[in-house]
């Protein structure tokens, strides 16, 4: 039923009432709707409550902004399950302060309020404010404004603040649960390779430093399993391998084992041990592929037909998305008819990642969690974080968008996104239209969105025969409009050939064959990616995705934006180029308000690219891109030069944006 005081449209929250998301030390924006009948002030309050405490581990009060609409944030400091818990009350201090200061400034009687002050104060905490308080107000010696005036100060609305003590209509809303998961589920730079590329895990373990010189927190292995021989795919996806071609390795299995074994090329457990050393050495992690499917020769196949999809024939059926086939996997049955063989299929399932876990891996990319159900992730993921909280799972669901946001609202700790097909600015499908709903729309609460301008399966948009400078503005939006972003091998080197005018897969895939790549050529797009990561780690603004702020400019070739940190004292804008062939200039329009920038005198800003220092005067600066020589600007916006101190060397001259 509904309390004395409604508490509606309570956030963070999810549609169906799964957790929201947060990460430990993060700000989380608590939202609500809240009023009551009448005229009385109210006041709210957040209590954040971690499973099993009794205490919460945050209160914080809301604060009104207007329309019946409150605010609060919340920071939580420990992983796994809490609750957010909004409650508000009558603020009987503040209503009898507003109705004694009305008639008060009116000139008529306050007699009643008076004595309603007095009684009032009985429920206050003592203290010497109270005191006072109460002497002034039974003191009929005094003029009735001053005898009012003791009992009015912040002193004694703070005695009166407890709602438990003074508030008969205190409301609590429905406790809304919320998953803490660590950094990482929210921050990374992802990249990712084949390992058997590099000769297996030694070859891939002496590729680290590089990556982590270049600022990469997270190495992403396709499976690492057995790959089966039946119907192997050759070059190019083709239906006939050579006795060379090594097939792909998501036809998962053969007679060396499933998915709890190493594809012998690779090397052994004890190498796989060595290359997670290495990256811990370097300060980056691994994160493994999770793929619930089959080569023909998989051991399951064999042992557990019924977990298989069984045409009329007998014969199993092998994975189709037409117009393409996968003669070389068959995906697994997850529902069958025997409640016993589900319930064996899905512990199975479970128990390929308590095998990885125990191995040291901590996060997880799963592979086409939308041709999975939707209940088995509902309970597979909780099952295991319930004992491994800092596990962290991303989905690739390039998928329609109710079940991608569906899978993350069940507990995928991130998800890939459209981002790889949204190049142009405006219109539904444009990147400003996405970011909004992405940062600041409803599935900002529990879907964090994870950039990747290419993947193995996908080469797309100006990437496709694009210059270098094409790479070079798609890697800037993805590694700055998202904390957590993730490019395929290759991206560095230009690699553009697409298989076909029509095919988004690239020519001569790594999927299928191995490739080997020079990456001490002179010309890559590595410094640029090395800069960027650096940059993102100076800056906690880009470690933050609900703090966005989209910045008009006129031209829509020149996409703007900015980035708060929690605390508010980093700002970061970007202004990026969204045209790889084509100079291009723009006037941004600037909420100096909003981003903390002086209205009444210039103000530098620090190009963390370049290095170049910026004098800015007003709301409306120029600002121009050449793919040639620069696709984006990274500004720092709290940049304050000593005061009275002449203009550094380096500072262009407002207006010239170069």
């Amino acid at each position: 039923m509904t309390g004395r005081v409604v508490i509606d449209d309570v956030r963070p929250s999810t549609p169906a009432g799964y957790p929201a998301k947060a990460v430990v030390g993060e700000a989380v924006p608590v939202r609500a709707v809240i009023f009551k009948e009448g005229h009385d002030v109210l006041a709210a309050r957040v209590s954040l409550y971690s499973a099993g405490r009794k205490e919460p581990e945050v209160v914080a009060p809301l604060v009104a902004l207007g329309n019946d609409e409150w605010a609060a944030t919340v920071v939580p400091s420990a992983l796994g399950r809490h609750a957010v818990v909004v409650e508000a009350w009558t603020d009987r201090h503040a209503t009898w302060a507003h109705k004694a200061t009305v008639k008060l400034e009116a000139g008529q009687e306050v007699d009643v309020e008076i004595a309603e002050g007095l009684a009032l104060l009985d429920a206050a905490a003592p203290g010497p404010a109270v005191d006072a308080a109460r002497r002034a107000l039974s003191d009929p010696g005094l003029p009735p404004a001053a005898r009012l005036e003791a009992a009015l100060g912040a002193d004694v609305a703070a005695a009166l603040a407890d709602p438990r003590r003074v508030a008969a209509d205190l409301t609590a809303a429905a406790p809304k649960p919320l998953w803490v998961d660590r950094e990482r589920a929210l921050v990374g730079a992802w990249y990712e390779l084949f390992p058997r590329s590099y000769g297996g895990f030694k070859g891939a373990a002496e590729r680290v430093p590089a990556l982590a010189e270049m600022g990469f927190d997270v190495l992403y292995l396709p499976p690492i399993h057995p790959i089966g021989t039946s119907h192997r795919k050759g070059p190019n996806n083709t239906l006939h391998a050579g006795p060379d071609d090594p097939g792909s390795p998501w036809a998962i299995g053969s007679a060396d084992g499933g998915h709890l074994a190493i594809h012998p090329d690779l090397g052994d457990a004890g190498d796989f041990a060595h290359l997670l050393s290495v990256l811990a050495e370097h300060g980056m992690e691994v994160a493994l592929d999770y793929a619930l499917q089959c080569s023909p020769d998989h051991p399951w196949v064999r042992e557990h037909p019924e977990w298989f999809h069984q045409r009329p024939d007998g014969s199993i059926a092998y994975a189709e998305n037409p117009p393409k086939k996968y003669q070389d996997i068959y995906p697994l049955n997850f529902w069958p008819a025997d409640d016993a063989d589900r319930a064996a299929l899905w512990s199975a399932c479970k128990d390929v990642l308590e095998h990885w876990i125990e191995a040291g891996v901590r996060i997880f990319r799963v592979d086409n969690p939308h041709t999975k159900p939707i209940a088995f992730w509902e309970w597979v993921i909780p099952e295991v974080q319930a004992q491994h909280p800092d596990v962290v799972f991303l989905a690739e669901a390039f998928t329609r968008p109710h079940v991608m946001a569906k899978l993350a609202e069940v507990g995928f700790s991130q998800s890939y996104t459209y981002f790889t097909w949204r190049t142009e600015r405006d219109g539904e499908e444009g990147l400003w239209a996405y970011m909004e709903e992405l940062a600041h729309g409803p599935k900002a609460d529990y879907m964090r969105p994870s950039f990747w301008p290419n993947t193995p399966d996908i080469l797309a948009g100006p990437l496709r025969d694009g210059p270098p400078s094409a790479f070079a503005l798609r890697y800037v939006l993805a590694a700055t409009l998202t904390p957590s972003y993730g490019v395929y091998s290759g991206f560095e080197l230009y690699e553009n050939q697409p298989a076909s005018p029509v095919n988004e897969e690239y020519l001569d895939s790594e999927k299928y064959q191995l490739r080997v790549r020079d990456f001490d050529r002179e010309g890559t797009l590595a410094p640029l990616m090395g800069a960027v990561n650096a940059i993102r780690r100076r800056h906690p603004a880009l470690a933050r995705l609900r703090s966005t702020i989209l910045i008009p400019s006129d031209n829509p070739n020149v996409f703007a934006y900015a980035k708060v940190s929690d605390d508010g004292a980093d700002v970061v804008l970007c202004a990026v180029t969204l045209d790889p062939y084509n100079p291009q200039e723009t006037t941004l329009h600037l909420d100096l308000d909003r981003l903390g920038l002086p209205t009444d005198r210039p103000f530098y800003v620090r190009d963390e690219l370049s290095g170049e220092l910026f004098l800015w005067t007003g709301a409306e600066p120029y600002v121009r891109l050449d793919p040639a020589t620069r696709v984006a600007h990274i500004l720092d916006l709290r940049v304050d030069p000593v005061a009275g101190s002449a203009a550094p060397a380096a500072v262009t001259a407002a207006g010239t944006g170069v």
